[in-house]
């Protein structure tokens, strides 16, 4: 093979570190090789578990006030009976009724009512009417009731306010027709209440009716509910007669009536499967037997699904929902859990949808409560809501129902349920449903910026599955929070929900590219840096989000780096929070939490987070160029290794070192760092004197970049850097082998750092390492054979230059490794797949044969057996 080749004509050069020629220089491929100017990682921000389930966290910005409160009473008084009734689209037309004249033993005989001493007070008296507002369609119906009875000469019973006090009868209106009979729709009963009646024209075949005490009798129109206009019972709404004994004995036996708009056959099935529940369900809470109702309450439920008797168009839903709504004073989570299944089941709205909402919400404030959601079988239904419910019309039940859940998702085993049970994308379709909303009026909703809260708080958790973090991206939850940014950038708990979710999800690449291509990405989070530049928690968030972004493409990175004011807003963060550490820092020097935290402060971690930031910004060959310029951040970078240790503050420190890295990768005239390459150099130094092996990784990687300048090759020689690199041959570790031989490769550039190199056992170590790395590394093994190239370029004998038993190790070595076939067998306890073994092939073919046949070349050149004769003496 020696006498195969011909020898290099053209003037040997040295592996300069400063590009002479379109040949990449050491330094170009050091960087290339093992990615010297490169992206950094960190540490998600932690954000900690509150230690209180609260709407809204002790450390929100909103005022009390102002915002929906996260303790509040609830009972069966705060639920509406007017929402029982199915709302209907459709008005209905008047009926052609013509009355028939009733006769006076038909009438309903009105018991005289009981003499009430004014003066005696009213405390433990029992109150069990409401007093009716005057002018209102149920007072005008008793009214009318009374003027009939009135025209029969008999006195109607005056009526009991609510809260004791009594009223004076209202005189006769004039106009009123006596005898008339008035329809003020029919009032519901309770299911202990119901008695029946028969009319003669039914005879004794026809079905039962239910009528409540005190109404007229008279035929239900079809379309009318159980309750009335107002929701009220008819024992609320005015004056009624005394049942009989037979119909009290009636009622008592369970049976009802039939509606006009039931069959035969769903009357009989109401008597028969769900009254006796319900009336069970009333006699076991007067018992306290919580238990035996919880039972009920699920077989109410299976007995009305079965039937189809859930829903909002659900017969008797009016019934139900007054008999459930007595129940909530029940105080068992079980049970209440229970009952808000059936009341959610059945579909109801407004007041009544934010009361069951608030009674969800109470129950999940205790964690011990979780387990009861899933036996309750209730999560489904809550997830329903969120996806139905208009957030313009129900808000508050939205906020308080979004509460629950994100109390509820907090738990590893409930959220699983709930993303089985579609609950990002029912969050997803709020989400968007309120930006619309926003989109559409002048400013942003603030009862809706509550309700986002909840819902991005709930998403946060969300995102901690994988499986979830598809779905942010195929649902566009990604591109919506953006939107609820550019909107809410004012509320402080909102964006820091918000930047919480895309901290996590941009650990994604998918989700970064998303982000990336939306136009207002980085406009919007500069902003919140500009606004919020003392808010540690959300701008460290902030930080972590645009170091991912920038992390992944070369057109994230320019993106933001020419989005207005990127760099000022950046180094104005860093300014503030390098003055927040140095207040942190007592009298005496000692930082005041001691030197044995497990981790960074927060202002040592938003410095960490922006570093990153600026790092990643300077891969991009023009915007590294620009950033290296910066006189401030260098300045900054400075001043921090300055006043931190890598002891103490380690990846801060090797944070500030990979950035300095990066940015001395750039030749400039007008480059800060070449303008304080020297001060820099100083700084390094201290770093290889540790024994953080990664430390010394960085700064020696700064020194394969700096030591292009001979003012620092000199600043090293002095320092005897160059014999701490060639110690460091000896560490085993292929990246402190790999960065020594880099600033090695420089320092051999100077003719007077040569022979430490040979004093030191430098070219024996040289030696050892191409042979155990060589195969494995054909990027090393070039590294080692520039070291010796640029070391031998005034070599007169191979043997005075390396050695005579180096010498011959090193011809062996080359020729064997130059050899093809070497190439194509896979080392031992090596798994290298195919895609490595070509890789392996390109490095070895383009980086190490090029150096190592002219370094085989120059070593055979001057190498011969023959030993040279002494010159001839004078005599």
């Amino acid at each position: 093979m020696m006498s195969g080749r011909r020898r290099r004509k053209e003037e040997d050069k040295p592996f300069y570190a400063v590009p002479l020629t379109d040949k990449p220089t050491p330094s170009q491929i050091i960087n290339e090789a093992r990615q010297s100017v490169r992206t950094l990682r960190t540490n998600r921000p932690f954000t900690p578990r509150e230690g209180e389930r609260r709407l809204f966290g002790t450390d929100s910005g909103r005022p009390k006030e102002a915002r929906p409160p996260s303790a509040f009473s609830l009972g069966s008084r705060h639920f509406d009976g007017s929402d029982s009734r199915p709302t209907s689209s459709t008005k209905l037309s008047p009926l052609d009724h013509k009355p028939k004249p009733v006769p006076d033993d038909a009438l309903p005989l009105v018991p005289k009512p009981p003499a009430i001493d004014l003066a005696r007070p009213l405390a433990g008296r029992s109150v069990a009417r409401r007093m009716v507002k005057v002018g209102s369609q149920d007072n005008l119906a008793d009214r009318d009731l009374r003027q009939a009875v009135l025209s029969d000469g008999k006195l109607p019973k005056p009526p009991l306010e609510r809260r004791g006090s009594l009223p004076p009868a209202p005189s006769p209106v004039e106009g009123d027709v006596p005898g008339r009979r008035v329809h003020s729709g029919p009032k519901e009963r309770t299911p202990a209440s119901f008695y029946i009646e028969r009319t003669e024209a039914e005879g004794a075949e026809a079905p039962p009716r239910v009528r409540s005490a005190g109404s007229a009798r008279s035929r239900r129109r079809p379309g009318d509910e159980e309750a009335g206009g107002d929701g009220r019972t008819g024992r609320e709404s005015g004056y009624h007669s005394q049942p009989s004994s037979a119909e009290r004995k009636e009622a008592r036996s369970g049976s009802g009536g039939r509606r006009d708009d039931e069959t035969p056959e769903e009357a009989l099935f109401w008597n028969t499967s769900v009254l006796p529940i319900l009336t069970d369900m009333e006699v076991h809470s007067k018992d306290k037997k919580h238990r035996l109702l919880c039972d009920l309450c699920d077989r109410l439920y299976t007995t009305l699904d079965t039937a189809g008797l859930l829903g909002r168009a659900a017969k008797r839903r009016s019934a139900l929902l007054k008999t459930l709504y007595k129940l909530i004073d029940i105080d068992d989570p079980r049970v209440m859990l229970k009952l808000a299944r059936l009341i959610l089941a059945l579909k109801v709205s407004g007041k009544n949808l934010t009361n069951v909402c608030k009674l969800v919400f109470k129950i999940s404030k205790e964690e011990k409560n979780d387990n009861l959601f899933v036996e309750a079988n209730i999560l489904g239904l809550l997830v329903s809501v969120v996806q139905t419910a208009d957030p313009n019309q129900s808000c508050e039940a939205l906020v308080y129902c979004c509460g629950a859940l994100k109390f509820l998702s907090g738990n590893a085993a409930l959220m699983k349920e709930l993303s089985a049970m579609n609950c990002t994308e029912a969050l997803a379709k709020l989400l968007s449903s309120v930006n619309s909303m926003n989109a559409d009026s002048s400013r942003p909703n603030d009862q809706a910026g509550h309700l986002l809260v909840q819902v991005t708080a709930v998403l946060r958790n969300m995102a901690d599955s994988s499986s979830n973090r598809d779905k942010f991206l195929t649902q566009g939850v990604v591109r919506e929070l953006l939107s609820v940014i550019g909107s809410y950038y004012s509320d402080s708990d909102l964006m820091l929900n918000c930047s919480r979710i895309h901290s996590k999800l941009t650990l994604s690449t998918d989700c970064c590219v998303v982000m990336s291509q939306d136009k207002t990405c980085f406009k919007n989070y500069l902003r919140l840096l500009q606004k919020y530049q003392k808010k540690e928690d959300l701008v460290v968030r902030v930080l972590f989000i645009l170091g991912n972004l920038s992390a992944k493409s070369e057109e994230a990175r320019l993106a933001l780096f020419h989005q207005h004011g990127c760099m000022e807003t950046l180094l104005g963060v860093l300014s503030t929070f390098l003055d927040m550490d140095i207040k942190a820092t007592s009298e005496d020097g000692k930082v005041v939490d001691g030197e044995c935290k497990t981790g960074p402060s927060k202002t040592e971690d938003v410095m960490i987070k922006l570093i990153r930031v600026i790092a990643n910004m300077s891969i991009h060959p023009d915007v590294g160029a620009a950033i290296a310029e910066n006189n401030k951040l260098v300045d900054l970078l400075l001043q921090i290794l300055g006043n931190k240790s890598i002891a103490r503050c380690e990846e801060l420190v090797l944070n500030i070192v990979a950035t300095i890295n990066n940015l001395s990768y750039y030749p400039s005239k007008n480059s800060a760092i070449e303008q304080k390459q020297v001060q820099i150099a100083e700084r390094m130094l201290s770093m290889l004197m540790t024994d953080n092996m990664e430390g010394i990784v960085e700064a020696s990687r700064v020194y394969g970049n700096l030591t292009r300048s001979a003012e620092v090759r000199d600043y090293l020689g002095r320092k005897k850097v160059d014999a701490i690199m060639v110690t460091l041959l000896d560490s085993g570790s292929r990246e402190v082998v790999f960065t020594s031989c880099g600033v090695l490769i420089n320092l051999m550039v100077d003719e007077k750092r040569r022979p430490t190199l040979k004093e030191e056992g430098g070219v024996k170590k040289l030696i050892d390492v191409l042979r155990d790395f060589g195969r494995t590394d054909w990027e090393l093994a070039s590294m080692v054979c520039q070291t010796l190239w640029n070391y031998s370029e005034k070599i007169t004998s191979s043997i005075d230059c390396f050695g005579e038993e180096e010498t011959n190790q090193l011809i062996e070595l080359l020729l064997e490794f130059l050899e093809e076939d070497v190439v194509m067998s896979v080392p031992e306890a090596s798994d290298w797949d195919r895609e490595m073994r070509e890789y392996m092939q390109s490095v070895w073919r383009d980086r190490f044969c090029p150096v190592a046949t002219q370094l085989l070349d120059r070593v055979d050149s001057h190498h011969t057996d023959l030993e040279p004769l002494e010159p001839p003496s004078d005599s």
